[in-house]
C-alpha cells in the first residue's frame, strides 16, 4: 500500500457538496415547472370568460333568433341561429353549440352553411416551442393522466350529437348553468360552459361553449421557459460556488491529510526516540488558522498535537536520560562496595560496607517506586474520573493527620476556609501534593516553628498556600527544585532519603487539574528570609 495515495480527479466530498446543493434546486426547480396551483387558476379564469361568453351569446339568440310559432309558442329559428352563432365567434376561438328544446343539436359554430353540411372547422394546434419543452409536456400529460384519469372524463365526440351526449346541456335544458371539463385525446383539457338559452323565462334550449386548453398551455410553456432560464442561471451559479465551496474545504483537508501521513512517515523513519522527536520538531502541519472556520481549527488542533507530541517524546527521552543516570550512580556504589567486600577480611570493615550496600539498596528502591509512580501518572490523571473537592473538609483531613505526628513542627490552618470553596480534580492526587508540600515543609522547620496552610479565592482560582519557618530556597533555585531529580535538603539529613522526584511530580499532578505552582521565599521587613512559601492555584467550581 503507497505512503501517498494517489489523489483522486474527483473528491468524493466534492460531489457530496454538489449533490446536496444541486439536487435541492432540481427538486425546486421541477416543483416550479408543475405549476400545479396556477394552472388551476388559469382553468377557472377560462371558466368565467367561457361562463360570460356563453350567457351573452344566450343573451343575443335569446333577443335575435326567437319567432313565433303558429301555435303562439317562441321558438328558436334555425337559420337565423346558425346565422348568429357564426357571427358570435368570429372573434373568438370557442366553439358554440346550441340544442333546441327536443336535445337536437341546432347550431354549430364548426359546421358550415347548415347542420347537414360536410365541412368542419377544426383547429391545427400550433407547433411546440422546443424539444425539451415538448418533451415535458408529454411527461406531464402522461402524469396527469395516470394521477387524474378519474377526474376528467374522456371527450368521445358522436357524428349526430345529440344533448344526452352532454350532461351540462341537458342541466341547462332544465334552467340550471353548469361546467364540464374533459380530456382531449393529446393529453390537453377541454373547457365547456352550458346555459339556458331563455326568452322572457322560457328556456327554448341550450347553449354549449367549449374552448380547448391552448392558451392556458401556452401560458403555462411561457412561464416554464422563463423558469428554465432563472433556473439555468441560477444551477451554474449554484454549481460554480458549490465548486468554489469544495475547493475551500478539500484542498486544505488533502495538504493536512498529507502532513499527517508525513508525520506517520518521519516516526516509521526514525531511530529511537530523540530521533522522531527531532523530526516532529522539524515537520510542520501547514498553518491555517487566518481562515477563521473550522479548517482552521482543525490546522490549529493538529499543529498543537504535533508540538504536544515532539514535547512529549522529548519529554520522555529526556526522563530516560534522567532516569539511567540517577540509577547509575547507586549501582556505581553498590558494585564498588560489593567489590571491596570481596577483599577485605576485616569483620568491621565489611559491616559498614553491608551497611553502605543496604543504603544503597534502599536508595535504588526508592528511585523505582518514585519512577514508576511519576511514569503512571499522565495515564492515571487520564483515566480517573474527576469529581467535586470541598477543600474545607479537605484541609480538616489533613489537620488531623498531622496532629497524630507530634514529633515534628505542627500543622496549623491559620484562616477558616469557606465551604464553597469547590475545585474539580482527584482527591488522592491533590492530597498527595499537599503532603508532599507540608512534610517538605515540615522537615526544614527548626524546632519551635509551625507550618501554616492558607486557603483563599482569589480571580475564580482557589489559592492554597503552606508556609514554614525554615531557611527558605537559595533565589536561583526557586524553579530548579521542580526538576526531576533535583533535591535541595536539610543538611543534617541523611544523603539519599529522597529521590528528587516529589516536586516534579506535585507540579505535573498540578499541571494536569488546570492549575500551576510555585515557590517563594518569606521576608520580614528588613528583607531577611524568615521561610518559604509554595502556593498552589486551581480552578474553582462556580
Amino acid at each position: 500500500m503507497p505512503l501517498f495515495p494517489q489523489r483522486q480527479r474527483f473528491s468524493p466530498l466534492t460531489g457530496r457538496i454538489l449533490a446536496v446543493n444541486v439536487l435541492a434546486l432540481l427538486m425546486l426547480g421541477g416543483s416550479l415547472l408543475y405549476l400545479g396551483r396556477y394552472q388551476e387558476r388559469l382553468v377557472q379564469a377560462e371558466l368565467d370568460a367561457l361562463r360570460f361568453e356563453a350567457h351573452i351569446s344566450a343573451s343575443a339568440l335569446g333577443e335575435g333568433a326567437v319567432v313565433d310559432s303558429e301555435e303562439e309558442h317562441n321558438m328558436l329559428a334555425p337559420e337565423l341561429t346558425r346565422a348568429m352563432v357564426r357571427r358570435l365567434v368570429e372573434t373568438s376561438d370557442s366553439r358554440i353549440r346550441v340544442f333546441d328544446e327536443g336535445g337536437s343539436l341546432l347550431a354549430d359554430s364548426r359546421m358550415l352553411a347548415s347542420r347537414d353540411a360536410a365541412i368542419q372547422i377544426e383547429t391545427i394546434a400550433p407547433p411546440a416551442a422546443n424539444s425539451v419543452l415538448q418533451g415535458w409536456m408529454g411527461f406531464k400529460n402522461w402524469v396527469g393522466r395516470a394521477l387524474r384519469e378519474q377526474d376528467y372524463p374522456a371527450y368521445d365526440e358522436q357524428a349526430e350529437q345529440e344533448v344526452e351526449h352532454y350532461p351540462i346541456a341537458r342541466q341547462a335544458l332544465q334552467g340550471a348553468s353548469s361546467q364540464q371539463l374533459w380530456r382531449l385525446p393529446n393529453g390537453t383539457l377541454l373547457l365547456g360552459v352550458a346555459v339556458p338559452l331563455q326568452s322572457f323565462k322560457q328556456v327554448l334550449g341550450a347553449v354549449l361553449v367549449t374552448r380547448s386548453s391552448a392558451r392556458i398551455e401556452t401560458a403555462l410553456a411561457d412561464v416554464r421557459v422563463d423558469v428554465l432560464r432563472v433556473f439555468a442561471i441560477v444551477l451554474a451559479l449554484t454549481t460554480l460556488l458549490s465548486l468554489y465551496l469544495a475547493r475551500t474545504i478539500v484542498q486544505p483537508l488533502q495538504k493536512l491529510a498529507r502532513a499527517v501521513r508525513a508525520v506517520k512517515q518521519d516516526q516509521q523513519q526514525a531511530t529511537g526516540l530523540g530521533g522522531a522527536a527531532a523530526l516532529l520538531a522539524n515537520r510542520q502541519i501547514p498553518d491555517m488558522t487566518r481562515r477563521g472556520d473550522e479548517v482552521g481549527e482543525l490546522s490549529h488542533a493538529l499543529r498543537e498535537m504535533t508540538a504536544a507530541l515532539a514535547a512529549r517524546l522529548s519529554a520522555i527521552e529526556n526522563f530516560a536520560a534522567d532516569v539511567a543516570h540517577e540509577i547509575k550512580n547507586p549501582l556505581t556504589s553498590l558494585r564498588s562496595a560489593v567489590e571491596t567486600a570481596e577483599r577485605i577480611k576485616d569483620p568491621e570493615r565489611q559491616a559498614k560496607l553491608m551497611a553502605v550496600i543496604r543504603d544503597d539498596v534502599d536508595r535504588m528502591d526508592r528511585l523505582i517506586t518514585d519512577i514508576a509512580s511519576a511514569s503512571r501518572l499522565d495515564a492515571e490523571l487520564s483515566r480517573t474520573e474527576t469529581t467535586p473537592i470541598v477543600l474545607v473538609q479537605l484541609c480538616q483531613l489533613l489537620v488531623s493527620v498531622y496532629a497524630a505526628q507530634p514529633e515534628q513542627a505542627p500543622l496549623v490552618l491559620t484562616t477558616p476556609v469557606p465551604e464553597t470553596l469547590v475545585v474539580r480534580g482527584v482527591e488522592g492526587r491533590l492530597m498527595q501534593v499537599l503532603r508532599n508540600l507540608i512534610d517538605n515543609a515540615r522537615s526544614f522547620t527548626p524546632s519551635g516553628g509551625t507550618v501554616r496552610l492558607l486557603v483563599s479565592a482569589a480571580d475564580k482560582q482557589a489559592q492554597i498556600e503552606v508556609e514554614d519557618d525554615g531557611p527558605g530556597i537559595p533565589e536561583n533555585k526557586l524553579e530548579a527544585i521542580f526538576d526531576r531529580f533535583y533535591s535541595e535538603r536539610p543538611a543534617q539529613e541523611k544523603f539519599g532519603q529522597h529521590s528528587g522526584l516529589g516536586l516534579s511530580i506535585a507540579r505535573q499532578i498540578v499541571e494536569a487539574h488546570g492549575g500551576k505552582i510555585w515557590a517563594e521565599n518569606r521576608k520580614d521587613a528588613s528583607g531577611a528570609v524568615i521561610g518559604a512559601r509554595f502556593t498552589v492555584m486551581l480552578p474553582l467550581v462556580l
